[in-house]
């Protein structure tokens, strides 16, 4: 079993979770090769862009999918152990739009966010969401985010390649992205926290 103590003088891993798909568990992510697919092939659009709703009708629809978000992800206990340990610090950053905040802040009281991340970031400004993320990312400097939507984490990790960010971004794929090769793939969010627990025991 691996120790989460903290170590004298080593500052904490500072890590970041996505919440739709990362904390929360989310079915309907699966669906995302067959969105990008429709973009790429029916829209041609090959850059990374997401769309925002604008009209009241498409943020219903918004708010009815992001009910799909229903039940805590394994592994949500673990980071309180770890942030209580002292061996981390703990950020939430969901690019959720602005008018699902009441929604948000349900969810945020109920998992009680407050006693466990140091900094909650949403997407007060309905910015394209990888783009709020790779702000937030290099603002606070994060050591690690942990991302489950495929076409946001390719961004952040060319990024980070070019020397832009100093993040590695772990990836909580889906079933039919599976194949896809990444270094930093898990299929949920309590095999990530094993990964980050292992490098927290090789920098002892």
């Amino acid at each position: 079993m691996t120790s989460t103590t903290a170590v004298p003088n080593r500052k904490p891993l500072k890590v970041g979770f996505d919440l739709d798909g990362v904390i929360l568990y989310n079915p309907i992510r699966i669906f995302r090769p067959l969105i990008a697919g429709f973009k790429r092939i029916i829209l041609r659009k090959s850059k990374t862009k997401f769309f925002i709703p604008q009209t009241p009708f498409q943020r219903q629809v918004f708010r009815l999918l992001h009910k799909t978000s229903f039940i805590v992800a394994p592994g949500l206990s673990d980071i309180r152990d770890l942030v209580k340990a002292g061996t981390i610090e703990a950020y939430l950053i969901t690019g959720r739009f602005n008018f699902l905040k009441s929604d948000l802040d349900r969810w945020l009281k109920k998992i009680k966010a407050d006693e466990y991340f140091t900094g909650i970031y949403h997407n007060a400004q309905n910015q394209q969401p990888h783009l709020f993320k790779e702000e937030r990312l290099k603002t606070l400097g994060l050591d690690i985010f942990i991302e489950d939507n495929w076409d946001i984490v390719k961004h952040l990790a060319a990024e980070k390649i070019h020397g832009r960010l100093p993040t590695d971004t772990y990836w909580i794929y889906n079933l039919f992205d599976r194949r896809i090769n990444y270094p930093y793939k898990y299929p949920m969010l309590k095999h990530a926290i094993t990964s980050i627990k292992r490098e927290l025991s090789a920098r002892r």
